[in-house]
């Protein structure tokens, strides 16, 4: 599969943004596109008429759909065919993740398709992976990601469930979890203990355990389909086989598997956001006021732009990093002993832009159902109507995965860590850029066509991202202690991702049949993206600095693009007449 070239993660700051292809939707085949028409049509036909039932948690009923979604292979694609699998390539994945996105079951499908199987299938042994993998795969057995304990949240690392070695190689294991997705229908557990007090350790616990008891269903604020419980964990003896990956590197697996986990809950984000979308389109569409359709009114049309924009940056982040995911796994052994610690250093390497992808995708998620309720008006606040479940489901996003905040240092932090170890060479390009800012002309170069000169314009824009690393770099005193500063430089890198690669993306649409969309939607990125990176910029340079350093410096950026605030109102417009007109977001594939 073709894609851009491999650069290492966030070696984008400092890259021209004149890559060729870059992975889309519009690239995926028609075996791609087969599987996620199946499974549609599955998921239409026959689990949205038991969603009411779902909601009230009929667990054994939801055991059965899992089963029956598992036939179509959606759990098979990413298992190797030696272990009952599929072995399809991870776009897959991806692309399953985001059409099993909506409904009762989407929580629990996902955490058994994610982090309950993937880590077997990348830190198995052989013999772990023929034990369950083949069962997994069939839904005859449902996984869970066992973590979270009630004092250990983001700080996951200071988990204190023990793991106690027995002279005949065997582990008690002894302690509690909380919130674990899928908790009162699992029957394996991805559970993580530390060995001798401090050795983080991952182990395989199966359900039936002496020992092991799952607590009482959650009533949650939303996903109310899926199961979450507690887990209770009393001398639960587990053998040294069961041991996934090696003791005391628990952590590896984790935070590599959240890496996939954050991805693919991006990717489930887009598939939420078109369904709300494609509702919102055709309630405004519908209802009237003042004599006409809501779908009419400038302030109606202006929200529904602003979807369908957030959406698309959106989409073309999540799939261009699946793409680069895809290749960096491309060659990684997962048949037979090893392959873990490969696919642990290619995951790693795209830390920062899975937590990017975490971070957009479930923010975009949170606008586009809030607005959603905005255009539903007073029937948004009811039950009976689709906004008001949308509204719900939407919040966890932000939480699981590592908190968005969590999100944001990891971002910000993993770029500065390796430009500081010299892993990428961006200390001396945040250097010349924060120089640049001091020669910059106050009054700065004309204003630039919006799409036309794109490259220019991200160009500047990273530029301004790098100069203010270089300051936060050479003035911040403690780095670790200043998580605003942290947060808000991750929110200029989220930004210029985001933009770059919906511009990308647009570029290679050009001259197909949305190709019309795409252009514009890129368009008005682009055109706001410049007051986007002086308002962040302000903060951050006003937090390391003070005058006339911090004048001088603010005007530097500001000279970076020049001219007044970009008048967007026509594209906005334009853009909100083709999504009303194709009845929703009408790009990628359509949601379910």
């Amino acid at each position: 599969m073709v894609t851009e070239k491999q650069l290492a993660g966030g070696m984008w700051l400092a890259e021209a943004s004149t890559v060729p292809e870059v992975f889309a939707p519009e690239r995926f085949s028609e075996e791609h596109l087969m599987i996620a028409r199946t499974v549609r049509t599955f998921l239409h036909q026959e689990v949205a008429p038991l969603d009411a039932r779902l909601e009230q948690k009929d667990l054994p009923l939801m055991r059965e759909v899992i089963r029956k979604i598992a036939g179509l292979g959606v759990f098979a694609a990413d298992v190797p065919a030696e272990y009952g699998g599929l072995g399809l390539d991870r776009m897959t994945g991806l692309l399953l993740a985001e059409t099993i996105s909506r409904g009762a079951v989407s929580s629990s499908v996902g955490a058994h398709l994610t982090i309950g199987m993937l880590p077997i299938v990348f830190f198995g042994t052989d013999a772990q992976r023929r034990r369950y993998l083949p069962r997994m795969a069939a839904g005859d057995l449902v996984g869970a990601y066992a973590l979270t304990e009630p004092t250990a949240g983001s700080d996951a690392l200071s988990l204190r469930t023990a793991a106690v070695p027995d002279p005949d190689g065997t582990y008690r294991l002894s302690g509690a979890k909380q919130f674990i997705t899928n908790g009162g229908i699992a029957d394996v557990f991805v559970l993580y203990a530390k060995v001798d007090g401090s050795k983080l350790t991952c182990f395989i616990v199966d359900r039936e355990t002496p020992g092991f008891a799952v607590g009482p269903e959650e009533h949650k604020m939303g996903l109310r389909g899926s199961s979450t419980t507690s887990l209770f964990l009393d001398n639960v003896r587990v053998p040294r086989e069961n041991v996934l990956g090696d003791v005391g590197r628990g952590h590896v697996v984790a935070l590599n598997i959240l890496n996939l986990g954050r991805l693919k809950l991006g990717a489930g984000c887009i598939g939420a956001a078109k369904h709300a979308l494609r509702d919102a389109v055709g309630y405004a569409r519908e209802r009237r006021q003042f004599g006409r359709p809501i779908a009419s009114f400038g302030l109606i049309k202006h929200k529904i732009a602003e979807m369908a924009v957030r959406l698309f940056l959106a989409e073309s982040a999540v799939y261009r990093v699946g793409g680069l995911v895809d290749q960096a796994l491309g060659d990684v052994p997962l048949s037979g002993e090893g392959g873990g610690r490969e696919a642990a250093r290619a995951l790693e390497e795209y830390a920062p832009e899975c937590a990017i992808n975490k971070v957009l995708g479930s923010e975009m998620l949170d606008l586009v159902v809030d607005e959603m309720v905005q255009i539903y008006g007073g029937y948004g606040f009811i039950e009976d109507y689709p906004a008001a479940r949308a509204y719900r489901d939407a919040r966890i996003n932000r939480l699981y995965e590592g908190t968005n905040e969590i999100n944001r240092l990891v971002i910000a932090g993993q770029v500065l860590r390796r430009a500081s170890t010299g892993r990428i060479p961006l200390l001396d390009a945040a250097r010349r850029a924060a120089a640049a800012l001091d020669a910059a002309p106050d009054d700065g170069p004309a204003p630039l066509p919006a799409l036309g000169t794109s490259e220019e314009r991200l160009a500047r824009a990273k530029t301004g991202v790098l100069a203010c690393l270089g300051r936060v770099i050479d003035r911040a005193a403690d780095l670790d202690e200043c998580q605003e500063v942290l947060g808000w430089l991750s929110d200029l890198m989220i930004e210029v991702f985001a933009v770059e690669s919906g511009v990308l993306r647009a570029r290679q649409g050009a001259g197909t049949p949305r190709g019309r969309l795409m252009m514009e939607i890129a368009r008005d990125a682009v055109a706001e993206l410049g007051p986007s990176i002086e308002r962040l910029a302000a903060r951050i340079l006003s937090a390391v600095e003070e005058d006339p350093l911090l004048s001088r410096d603010l005007a530097g950026v500001r000279a970076l693009f020049g001219g007044g605030p970009p008048n967007t109102l026509a594209a906005k417009r334009a853009i909100a007449d083709q999504v009303l007109e194709a009845g929703g977001y009408g790009l990628g594939l359509p949601p379910a």
